[in-house]
C-alpha cells in the first residue's frame, strides 16, 4: 500500500472517531462520513495496481485486476450513503423536537452507572 494512502487511511479514521465521540449530532454525522471514506480509500489501496480488464480471454490472469475491491468499495460507498441519510434524518429530527442537535444523557443509563457503583448491581 502506498505511503500517502496509508496516511490517508489513518488520517480520516483517527479524525472520525474523534468526531463521533461528541455529543452533536452534526460532527457524528460528519464523523461517519470520514469512516466511510477511509473504508473506501483502504478498499482502494487494497485493490493494488491497475490491471487489464478482469474479462475471461481478454488477458493473463495475472496481468488483470482484482473485481472484488472494486465491488466491495461500491458496496460501502451505497452502504454509507444510506447511514448518511439516516442520520440526518435523526439529527433533523432531533433539531425539530428539541431545537438543538445535541445527544442527552439517558436517565437510565445514570441510574444503571450509579446501582453499579453502590454494588446493587451483583445482588440481581
Amino acid at each position: 500500500m502506498n505511503t500517502a494512502l496509508l496516511l490517508a487511511v489513518g488520517g480520516l479514521t483517527a479524525v472520525g472517531l474523534y468526531l463521533l465521540t461528541g455529543r452533536s449530532l452534526s460532527r457524528i454525522v460528519i464523523g461517519y462520513s470520514l469512516l466511510g471514506h477511509a473504508t473506501v480509500v483502504a478498499l482502494i489501496a487494497a485493490g493494488g495496481l491497475a490491471g487489464r480488464p478482469p474479462i475471461a480471454g481478454g488477458a493473463a490472469l495475472e496481468d488483470m485486476s482484482n473485481p472484488l475491491p472494486q465491488a466491495l468499495t461500491l458496496t460501502a460507498i451505497v452502504i454509507s450513503f444510506g447511514l448518511t441519510l439516516f442520520l440526518l434524518a435523526l439529527a433533523r429530527r432531533q433539531r425539530t423536537l428539541s431545537g438543538d442537535d445535541l445527544v442527552e444523557d439517558d436517565l437510565e443509563d445514570r441510574r444503571i452507572a450509579a446501582a453499579e457503583g453502590s454494588g446493587e448491581a451483583g445482588a440481581r
